[in-house]
């Protein structure tokens, strides 16, 4: 019953939002533009069936053999990144259009003349147009944001000057991939070409910062198996985003191996004299397996140059007071979606890009893959290529 609650609770909030996002929308893009009957009845329908599939989808595929429902989940979640886009764009006309109404009110109180009555034969033009812009402008929009999380992933080159960094390991080329999120939509095919672009690079090291797969090791084993081809001089290394703790974290660290992977489970690994590798566990582990980076550090060269690994950029505050001079992270996806980003920085100090706090440096990944959505606007995936020099 404890268990139970929760998780009702959290279907409660999650059908309240969705049908509120859809009642808006219809609002907005049925009723107000006073469209002809047979027209409106049709979006109508189709409005209240987008928003039970976005409830029924997730579900669906828990019960059902996933690969049989990958259609009707890609279809849920191009509708649930497109939908948020028209929510999004509806409500900064709304916004726009009471902002106006206000100046109106505020220029006939300072010249004395009363507002002049609203034409309603213009008011309904104009909410027709409005509407038909918002709706061309989202399903631009997403389309422009399958386009950018479908197709070809940029490598991004970030040169970055670490302190204390031996002069013998200068140029040394680290390869960042993160939040990849393996299963129901993207699958072996697809991380086949992500594999084939990191190893022509020629890596020294390759770095997974955590969010690598969405669902069980029963159910991903193949799908992942490219990984077992990467291969870099000093290693290949990983820690747990919280994903992996959605997906079975025991047993995803027990198979990574068999892949060539080291999992960094609070601990840390000497890569060259004067230079170390750390990784924590993500926030999402608790108990025993929480993270502890004063356990990864215990014993580090006072000397040497330490890489952290760290899934959530907020744990780089910790790794900044405790003389840590690079952290890689992942998590946000550089906001997915604009203007989500913003609604991200709220809850992550830093939302993608190089940051330096005192001493210490901070890469965060916009991530190799998507959540939910194949839709990226304002954020396009990345493999990253970060190029060490000594300070």
């Amino acid at each position: 019953m404890s268990r139970l609650l929760p998780l009702l609770l959290f279907f409660g909030i999650a059908i309240l939002l969705v049908g509120g996002a859809h009642y808006y929308t219809w609002a907005r893009m049925v009723r107000d533009p006073q469209l002809p009957v047979t027209l409106a009845r049709v979006l109508s329908v189709a409005i209240a069936l987008l928003g039970a599939a976005l409830i029924a989808a997730p579900i669906a595929s828990r019960l059902v053999p996933r690969d049989s429902m990958r259609p009707v989940i890609f279809f849920a979640f191009v509708w649930m990144g497109t939908g948020f886009l028209l929510v999004t764009l509806l409500g900064l006309t709304d916004l726009g259009r009471v902002l106006a109404s206000a100046g109106l009110r505020l220029a006939s109180l300072i010249s004395g003349s009363p507002v002049a009555p609203a034409d309603p034969a213009r008011r309904l033009f104009l909410t027709r147009a409005l509407a038909g812009g918002v709706g061309v402008g989202a399903l631009g929009l997403a389309a422009m944001g399958m386009r950018s999380a479908l197709a070809g992933i940029q490598v991004k080159e970030v040169p970055v000057r670490v302190p204390r960094l031996p002069e013998a390991l200068r140029g040394l080329r680290i390869v960042q991939i993160s939040d990849v999120h393996i299963g129901a939509l993207l699958r072996k095919e697809w991380l086949q070409a992500v594999v084939s672009r990191i190893q022509s690079l020629a890596p020294d090291l390759i770095a997974i910062t955590g969010d690598l797969v969405d669902g069980t090791v029963g159910e991903l084993a193949a799908q992942v198996a490219p990984l077992g081809q990467l291969s870099a001089p000093r290693g290949v290394f990983f820690v747990t985003g919280n994903h992996e703790y959605y997906s079975g974290a025991d047993s995803w660290l027990q198979h990574l191996p068999t892949l060539g992977i080291r999992p960094l489970q609070n601990e840390r690994v000497k890569l060259a004299p004067g230079l170390e590798i750390a990784g924590i566990n993500d926030l999402s582990a608790h108990g025993s397996s929480a993270p502890d980076l004063d356990r990864a550090l215990r014993g580090r060269d006072p000397d040497g140059a330490l890489i952290l690994l760290a899934h959530q950029p907020k744990q780089f505050l910790e790794a900044a007071t405790k003389d840590v001079q690079l952290t890689l992270s992942g998590h946000t996806h550089g906001g997915q979606i604009w203007p989500f980003s913003w609604v991200v920085a709220l809850v992550q100090p830093y939302v993608a890009g190089l940051h330096r706090r005192g001493e210490s440096q901070l890469y965060v990944s916009r991530g190799t893959g998507f959540w939910g959505p194949p839709i990226r606007v304002g954020a396009p995936p990345e493999i990253t290529l970060l190029k060490l020099e000594p300070a």
